[in-house]
């Protein structure tokens, strides 16, 4: 556990180091394209500094100076499966953005999906002995949070206090400078398979670049698509990737839960593409152009030509309609959609004040999907573009770059995390837990 803590802590003062040099890149390591943007920093924001909002890690404004994307080659589910091509993807799109931005890149913050994320709820207590709450009493409480047993394999990549409480008093941010004799934490912790992280950096490490941090595309891209009122009354995230849909739920402006299906947008097209019996580019068009998963009366009558090359004249010139499209299309929707809904039942999302849900990525574009989702998930579902972020092209603005965006967002303005406070050596968390979402009930 200290192994981690301490690799966590080198990448942090990586990216500290590379954001004062002013460039740093942001690599989006998809099943279904790789996004690489170059960010140029203006160094601390003096308004945030003076609010004292993220004082550890430091606020920046940046602006986006390149931006690069290639199809992803070698991932499966979000996780490398082939290194060389994923290696020669990763290199393709780091030197197109490099050389838009004019400039050379050293170190990279990466994200990714799949790697089976389990989202754990920690509580813990500390005793105050000056009364008066110090970054000492912050981080030793944190280490008095109960750790679980999280297996063989598996690597903690976000470790956040959610909530603190001084006293009968919950619900504070930051609780440093304020007077009392005990201190609760709440903290969230996400851990993933540690042989998809170990790929993932190994595999940037073989393009001649450092890590300066990591993240889960989950939570990055509820950073970029959640308004702030649902980042604070409670919604969820739902990124529909090409090979897996992450899923965030948000609460107070933090992340308490993330998940992950491993299902996306690429197996509808594999779908397609067993269904008309039709090459895999071919069926990805057609579900770009004409895909969608609710029928209308016309429908049938609307025929789309399948022009394929097999050499077979009469194979090579069909038509199907789009009501037989929509037919293949959506018992795959509706499979992922069910399986997100039995995901937000788990993590307890229906004790929330508010069960707004936002549906993004790459595969939240197909036409009538949010009717659907709305049937299947609940009445409240929106679908969501990130935010706007200064120098980013028109063609990265999408809800395929959700997870992009979010990224940079979290270089800029990273949350404080268990390694940014000086925990003793000797205690880093104890054991036991708490369900992810419980304390909604009992604190709020």
């Amino acid at each position: 556990m200290m192994d981690l803590y301490q690799s966590q802590r080198t990448m942090r003062s990586m990216r500290r180091a590379a954001m004062q040099r002013g460039v740093i890149a942001i690599l989006d390591v998809g099943t279904f394209k790789i996004s690489c943007l170059v960010l140029r920093f203006d160094g601390p924001d003096d308004a945030m500094e003076r609010e004292g909002v993220g004082p550890m890690a430091g606020q920046s404004t940046f602006r986006v100076i390149g931006a690069a994307t290639t199809r992803s080659r070698g991932v499966r589910f979000g996780e490398i499966a082939a290194m060389p091509e994923t290696e020669r993807a990763v290199r393709t799109a780091v030197q197109a953005a490099q050389k838009m931005a004019n400039v050379r890149v050293d170190h990279v913050i990466a994200c990714f999906s799949g790697a089976r994320p389990r989202s754990y709820g920690l509580a813990g207590e500390w005793q105050l002995r000056e009364r008066i709450v110090t970054e000492n009493d912050v981080a030793n409480v944190l280490a008095n949070c109960d750790l679980p047993d999280l297996g063989d394999n598996r690597e903690v990549i976000h470790a956040q206090p959610v909530n603190f409480a001084i006293d009968h008093r919950t619900g504070l941010s930051d609780p440093r400078g304020q007077a009392g004799n005990r201190l609760a934490c709440d903290m969230h912790l996400l851990s993933v398979d540690a042989l998809a992280v170990q790929t993932l950096l190994n595999c940037i490490n073989r393009c001649d670049l450092e890590v300066a941090g990591i993240a889960s595309s989950a939570y990055v891209s509820g950073i970029s698509t959640l308004v702030e009122d649902e980042q604070e009354l409670g919604a969820a995230c739902v990124d529909m990737g090409g090979g897996a849909t992450g899923l965030s739920i948000f609460m107070k402006k933090h992340m308490i839960y993330a998940d992950s299906v491993r299902l996306g947008g690429d197996h509808v097209s594999i779908d397609i593409s067993k269904g008309l019996e039709i090459p895999l580019a071919t069926a990805e068009k057609i579900k770009t152009l004409h895909g969608g998963v609710q029928a209308t009366g016309v429908d049938d009558r609307d025929m789309i030509e399948i022009g394929s090359d097999s050499g077979d004249w009469d194979k090579d010139r069909r038509q199907v309609s789009r009501a037989e499209l929509i037919g293949i299309m959506r018992p795959r929707v509706e499979e992922i959609l069910e399986e997100v809904r039995a995901r937000l039942d788990a993590a307890g999302f229906d004790h929330l004040p508010s069960q707004q849900i936002v549906l993004t990525g790459g595969g939240s574009q197909i036409p009538g999907l949010d009717g659907l989702a709305a049937k299947i998930l609940g009445q409240r579902v929106r679908l969501g573009r990130p935010l706007r972020v200064q120098g980013l092209p028109q063609a990265a603005t999408g809800p395929a770059f959700s997870s992009a965006v979010g990224l940079c967002l979290f270089a800029a303005h990273p949350q404080d995390e268990w390694w940014d406070f000086e925990v003793p050596a000797d205690r880093y968390p104890a054991r036991s837990l708490k369900r992810a979402v419980k304390w909604f009930k009992d604190n709020w």
